[in-house]
């Protein structure tokens, strides 16, 4: 295959409710998309996860435009290829930046899945017809309103509920929680918003037979998390520190992790992730597919991902009208009791709803 042109959209879609995590509240959701074209026509959709501010991590919607534009387009353009797996090896020169790497991959991925005449699933070797899906729950005004929430997603048959955490609104909120739903898996993200000196408050976690505790301590660190794993009894996951196989090998090998967190942005595209998903089955650790408040396109990757093996725990990507009153797929992600169907059809497996798309572009640039 060989891209030939390549569209760049900056869309903007309101969130149906405010999402508040430890780093900041989103009211609605800017990302780029990104639009590949071969030489054979064959059309091919990828999402930047990265938010407007440097909050998750490094990386922005204006600095990945700024990657895309100047740095990444220019190495991919006319570039004969055969296998998405190459386009890490030809962005390899350029230093991290892995969300914007990730934008012009997933595109590839699609394309290659198109013109090999397979779902993206199946090209990424995934063999479930389903998905196990969990929810993902920002901080709330009241521990009364976070139950009342909990409740419904518990009621619509979702896998797993993930309440996200900060100190002062943490031990409560999960005793309540566990109070409240005794048989429900139930998991805390911390964001980073803990230290190594609050162990002895984490420790307290232990109490409540959590799934695990994601991401507690600083998102670039391995070894204070395990230092802290030592002295829990509930399993961390981490999600910030894991850029890379490497990162997750020697996250391993330290102890740090007994889960980890698989976001296809974070790790520079679905190759990495991959080889993440493999390298963790083959050592017995179990992986979920985290989520960044993505759109239908950059959720059908998440679903595709997920249908790799070792995939054994429900992940963040719930259904498109958990987040939207309109998405940009047709038909919209659908979760129904705690489960979506995994497309069977060639690509994402969804048509992207082009008069959507118009609709939330605020901005656009061609590359060919």
């Amino acid at each position: 295959m060989k891209i030939t042109d390549i569209t760049i959209r900056h869309l903007q879609m309101k969130l149906k409710d405010p999402f508040t995590t430890s780093f900041g509240t989103f009211t609605n959701k800017e990302f780029l998309l990104l639009e590949a074209r071969d030489v054979e026509g064959t059309i091919g959709w990828g999402e930047s996860v990265a938010f407007n501010s440097p909050w998750y991590n490094e990386e922005t919607l204006k600095t990945n435009w700024h990657m895309l534009e100047d740095f990444l387009i220019p190495l991919i353009l006319n570039k004969e290829l055969n296998h998405p797996d190459e386009v890490s090896e030809i962005f390899s020169s350029i230093r991290k930046n892995n969300m914007a790497k990730s934008t012009i991959e997933g595109a590839v991925w699609d394309i290659y899945a198109q013109q090999t005449n397979q779902s993206l699933a199946a090209a990424l070797g995934g063999k479930k017809d389903k998905i196990e899906v969990g929810i993902s729950i920002g901080i709330q005004k009241s521990i009364e309103d976070l139950v009342a929430l909990v409740d419904g997603f518990v009621k619509e048959g979702y896998k797993r509920i993930k309440v996200k955490i900060k100190p002062g609104w943490d031990i409560e909120v999960m005793r309540t929680l566990r109070e409240k739903f005794p048989d429900t898996a139930i998991m805390a993200d911390a964001n980073s918003a803990y230290r190594l000196e609050d162990t002895a408050l984490l420790k307290q976690l232990d109490a409540f037979d959590l799934m695990m505790i994601e991401q507690p301590l600083a998102s670039d660190d391995i070894i204070d998390h395990a230092q802290l794993q030592k002295q829990l009894k509930t399993p961390i996951c981490l999600d910030e520190s894991i850029h890379s196989l490497e990162d997750a090998r020697k996250a391993v090998e330290l102890g740090s992790t007994g889960i980890i967190n698989i976001k296809i942005g974070r790790v520079g595209g679905l190759s990495e992730a991959k080889k993440i998903h493999d390298y963790c089955a083959a050592n017995n650790v179990p992986v979920w597919c985290g989520g960044m408040l993505e759109s239908g396109i950059g959720r059908a990757h998440n679903v595709a991902l997920t249908t790799l093996p070792n995939f054994i725990l429900p992940g963040d990507t719930a259904g498109s009208n958990r987040y939207w009153e309109k998405d940009i797929i047709l038909p919209e992600v659908v979760a129904t009791n705690g489960y979506i169907d995994v497309p069977q059809t060639v690509g994402i497996g969804y048509e992207v709803d082009r008069e959507a798309v118009e609709s939330f572009t605020i901005a656009k640039k061609n590359y060919n």
